[in-house]
């Protein structure tokens, strides 16, 4: 076999370091145990390391080896493993693994009790470096929310929308992303559902009416519920609601801890 020039490896006299270089929309199976059974999606991976100053560039085609090496499906359980060797295989002293991917949950309709799936977008984002790995989990959660204040003041019904949760966590023991879930929208005015008929609707419309919550209720319900998890180390919650009625969004967050 021809003898190529492998340019990347050439030095660099700019004298500046590159904090992050890689690949990024790589699609990939994965895995995902959840607590009855193991799920398997489809997932979205983006893997980096550090570039020193001294070195022209990185071997993109060794990230993917990495995919592969650890072979045709990858699971959540492992993916600090892959840091670690993405991280001997480049040579470098930090390395990145973004993965991102729908998780589903079964649900069954409030009333009627027909059973439905649920899709939920999950992100994990895993950071080595050298010993120190820092990883977190961001579930984004679809939840219901009525505003108090239109509640208070309306003879007749109340305004209410879709409102986003991004829920990302640190934990030091087994956390599940069900979990994570369901935290989230028992602290909305209502959780969404894929099946609902009449009957439901109604339990469904009347349970939002009798939880009003404004974006800054349901913050700080997430945040109440997220400090009496013990195994929780830091969290960050985000909520958007899409308001009906305004031709704005209404946001709000709350950080507990250092990232």
């Amino acid at each position: 076999m021809e003898v190529l020039n492998d340019t990347q490896s050439e030095s660099d006299d700019r004298g500046i370091d590159i904090n992050w270089v890689g690949v990024s929309s790589f699609k990939f199976p994965l895995k995902v145990q959840d607590k009855s059974s193991i799920q398997s999606t489809v997932s979205e991976f983006s893997l980096a390391v550090d570039l020193s100053k001294e070195q022209r560039g990185t071997h993109m085609s060794r990230f993917i080896e990495a995919l592969n090496d650890h072979g045709n499906c990858i699971g959540v359980h492992n993916i600090s493993d892959l840091n670690k060797y993405i991280s001997e295989k480049l040579e470098a002293e930090k390395s990145r693994v973004n993965v991102s991917f729908s998780y589903f949950l079964e649900k069954k309709a409030p009333e009627t009790g027909l059973k439905g799936l649920m899709d939920y977008f999950i992100t994990i984002e895993s950071i080595l470096d050298g010993e120190c790995l820092d990883l977190v989990v961001t579930v984004d959660v679809p939840v219901t929310t009525l505003c108090p204040c239109s509640k208070a003041i309306s003879k007749r019904g109340a305004h209410n929308q879709r409102g986003n949760v991004k829920f990302s966590v640190k934990f030091s023991d087994t956390i599940w992303i069900e979990d994570l879930i369901y935290l989230v929208e028992s602290s909305a005015s209502s959780e969404l559902y894929s099946v609902l008929k009449r009957p439901d609707e109604k339990v469904v419309t009347e349970r939002a009416y009798d939880n009003p919550v404004f974006v800054e209720d349901l913050v700080r319900n997430v945040a109440l519920k997220a400090n009496e998890m013990s195994n929780i180390n830091w969290y960050k919650v985000e909520a958007e609601n899409f308001e009906s009625i305004h031709n704005h969004n209404a946001y709000a967050v709350i950080v507990k801890g250092q990232r």
